[in-house]
């Protein structure tokens, strides 16, 4: 069963981004993705907001399995003002009422599905978005905010420290392994169809690297595996030669910055949503280690390539100018809310 997050979270949430929930007081939301990673996140945010602001938001949210979920999360399944629409992103029957705005963060993130079936992977991004503009359109919804990657970017150049949204790059199309970055591409291209011809306001977030409670450990996340090698007892073990560059936003300021792109974005206007903060693998894993402390033995197995070293970073200046978004959350801080909250589930 998935705890709730830290109660000092929803604080900073609602601290940061009161005036947002404001603005969305006795709104309806319809919500893809909103049992993954992401959508946990923004579903405790809204739980929180009506509960201590009375923004009275309702939502639907769109689930292949919905008693499961309830089964996993029942403090959110059965929450007031949330209801449940059980389908498939690529073909769900559209649901009755009134939307006001849409959050799509429907995209299966796993490097095993985009390796075992990447037919399937792009599929599900490039269909799922447009049934979700569909969608839009009929129920004359005021905006949609698509929540897409910085993997759009491919392979950031090794020149850049951080890849700003300006970037004209693309992932290879010749591997199969893109199908995860150029669904996202696809998708940003259809929301930029959709504003020009329909009208519909569309927001994007491009999200980067991100650790907190609820990412899923053992799956393509360092940070994940890195924590749970951390919970286990350890050793942490290092598969590559840590030399990659990654940086790592805490959940909590991920929905201050969804949320506030979704109300305040500019239109067809894409965001990177991350930090700018840059760590290599082998340091992150060594400020686990650090945070768990007890000597913890880490491992580094594989041997330097003499290559440049591969970088996974946003350049964030256009949300903090344009947006007034900062991160709030060192990394620190952010791996020990994180250990702290695992290793409570593991008691």
């Amino acid at each position: 069963m998935l705890r709730p997050v830290p109660e000092a979270d929803l604080r900073h949430i609602l601290e940061h981004s009161e005036p947002l929930w404001n603005e969305l007081r006795g709104q309806r939301l319809f919500i893809t993705g909103g049992t993954g990673f992401f959508g946990l996140w923004l579903l405790e945010a809204m739980r929180a907001a009506n509960e201590r602001l009375g923004s009275r938001i309702s939502a639907t949210v769109l689930s292949r399995d919905p008693p499961a979920f309830s089964i996993r999360a029942p403090h959110l399944a059965s929450q007031p003002g949330l209801t449940w629409l059980r389908g498939d992103v690529r073909h769900f029957a559209s649901p009755q009422g009134q939307y006001d705005h849409i959050i799509h963060a429907a995209a299966e993130s796993s490097t095993d599905l985009n390796e075992r079936r990447p037919d399937t992977m792009l599929d599900t991004i490039v269909c799922g978005t447009r049934r979700v503009l569909d969608f839009a359109t009929s129920a004359g919804i005021k905006s949609l905010l698509l929540v897409s990657s910085g993997a759009v970017y491919g392979r950031q150049p090794p020149e850049l420290q951080h890849v700003p949204e300006t970037l004209v790059g693309g992932p290879d199309v010749n591997s199969p392994h893109s199908a995860y970055a150029e669904g996202k591409r696809v998708a940003e291209l259809l929301c930029a169809i959709a504003e020009k011809q329909c009208g519909i306001h569309t927001k994007i977030g491009r999200c980067f690297t991100f650790v907190g409670p609820h990412l899923p450990l053992g799956a393509h996340f360092a940070a994940g595996n890195f924590l749970r090698d951390a919970v286990a007892g350890g050793p942490i073990i290092v598969s590559g030669d840590g030399t990659a560059y990654r940086s790592y936003m805490y959940p909590a300021d991920l929905v201050i910055w969804l949320m506030t792109i979704l109300v305040r974005g500019k239109n067809n206007r894409p965001y990177n949503v991350g930090s700018d903060q840059s760590v290599s693998i082998a340091e992150l894993a060594h400020r686990i280690a650090n945070t768990v402390g007890s000597n913890r033995r880490l491992e580094v197995r594989g041997q330097p390539s003499g290559k440049a070293p591969e970088r996974y970073v946003p350049h964030t200046g256009r949300a903090r100018v344009e947006l007034g978004l900062d991160t709030t959350i060192s990394l620190d801080t952010a791996l020990q809310r994180t250990f702290t909250w695992l290793t409570k589930a593991e008691k």
